[in-house]
């Protein structure tokens, strides 16, 4: 029997079937080392991967972050401070109002706002005429009693030797003895209305009552004015004072005395607790400070907001490292910081933290760290264990200010 005969197969389709079929080993192989390749990514991004401008990432040495100098703090030992915040306005500590004493028409007005002047100098003027003639009649008065008197005690005196020589009566004698007695009224009577006279003219010249500086003026050149109505605001501007409340959980740590250290203005200057409010306010649950801020050369300015804190404790010789370098646990929220070590690896130093320096930034470290260690500040990016540290020019890190 004769075999069923095979089909015959052109040449070009048996090229076409033999190319597919190295395309589809090509394209399996390629799908093999893709997936190599992202399992050996996926595994050294679970290491860690480089941040801040690191480095290369997996290979022999392992992920490597590359930092800058200011990433890098050495721990070092400062003074440090713990204090209390407070904020408000700096007022001046006194705004007096000086007001005419007298009723009458000013005369002459010679300051204006915004002046400075001295206590006891000369601020405005008034017509003068009715009170320097009351004053002249008031010393002639005086003068005109001051002679009644010696002219009755020189009688009382002639009286009384007469009476001893029993010339004359006891009722003449006890007559003398009482007009030596009225005389002295009437010069007592002559000599108050003297003063009383003296200090009419003398409200016709108004002073300053404190140095300081002129805010206001509300009196002008010919105008009448009333006894008591307000003439100048005299600011006094040598010392500031602010009044700010603490909270009472906190009130204990506030006294009188203490160093308060003020911001404002872009200057940095200090001040003292002057005194203590001795209750709680029930609203606000806060007792109020008041801080008194020397300013002898009028640099702030009175209604300046200052932001400060009273120093409650110093630390002569604190170990510190910027409190930007502390970080939380997730898990157990204990705070750490990542050391370098001296091979430059990342490594996490779990830490003690003692008394924060808001003010310059500090915070220190009272278990956990050793001066001269090498602490990571700041966000850099992704950090973890055994991390290789090159630093950006061959730098070492800044030192905690």
């Amino acid at each position: 029997m004769v075999g069923a005969r095979l089909p015959l197969v052109h040449p070009s389709r048996r090229l076409l079937g033999a190319g597919l079929a190295v395309c589809l080993c090509a394209a399996a192989a390629c799908k093999s080392d893709a997936g190599s390749t992202a399992n050996a990514a996926q595994q050294g991004g679970m290491t860690g991967a480089p941040a801040g401008g690191g480095g290369g990432g997996g290979g022999r040495g392992g992920p490597v972050v590359t930092l800058a100098t200011s990433d890098v703090a050495a721990v070092t030992r400062s003074p440090i401070e713990e204090g209390i915040a407070i904020t408000g306005d700096l007022r001046p500590i006194e705004t007096i109002t000086v007001r005419a004493r007298i009723e009458g028409d000013v005369e002459r007005v010679l300051v204006r706002e915004g002046e400075s002047v001295r206590e006891g100098q000369l601020l405005a003027v008034f017509e003068s005429t009715e009170q320097e003639v009351g004053r002249a009649s008031a010393a002639a008065d005086r003068a005109a009693a001051q002679n009644e008197l010696e002219t009755a005690q020189w009688t009382h005196e002639q009286n009384e030797q007469l009476f001893k020589a029993g010339a004359i009566s006891a009722r003449e004698l006890r007559t003398s003895e009482q007009a030596v007695a009225t005389a002295k009224a009437r010069l007592a009577a002559a000599e108050a209305r003297t003063r009383t006279t003296g200090m009419a003219e003398r409200d016709t010249r108004v002073v300053a009552p404190a140095s300081g500086t002129i805010e206001r003026r509300t009196v002008q050149t010919g105008e009448h004015m009333s006894r008591g109505a307000a003439m100048f605001t005299l600011v006094r501007g040598d010392l500031l004072e602010l009044a700010a409340a603490v909270p009472a959980r906190q009130a204990n740590g506030v006294r009188a005395g203490q160093l308060v250290r003020f911001a404002a203005d872009g200057r940095t200057f200090d001040g003292r607790v002057a005194r203590v409010s001795p209750t709680i306010d029930p609203a606000s649950r806060a007792i109020t400070v008041y801080v008194q801020v020397p300013n002898p050369g009028g640099q702030l300015k009175g209604g300046t907001f200052a932001t400060g804190r009273v120093v409650s404790r110093t630390i002569p010789d604190a170990m510190t490292v910027p409190s930007a370098a502390l970080r939380q646990g997730q898990t157990d929220g204990r705070p750490f910081v990542y050391r370098i070590d001296a091979n430059n690896a990342v490594e996490q130093a779990t830490v003690q933290v003692g008394v924060v320096d808001e003010r310059r930034g500090l915070t220190e470290i009272t278990d956990g760290l050793r001066e001269g260690d090498r602490v990571i500040v700041g966000n850099v990016g992704t950090l973890g264990r055994g991390m290789k540290v090159v630093m950006a020019g061959g730098g070492e890190g800044r030192r905690a200010q």
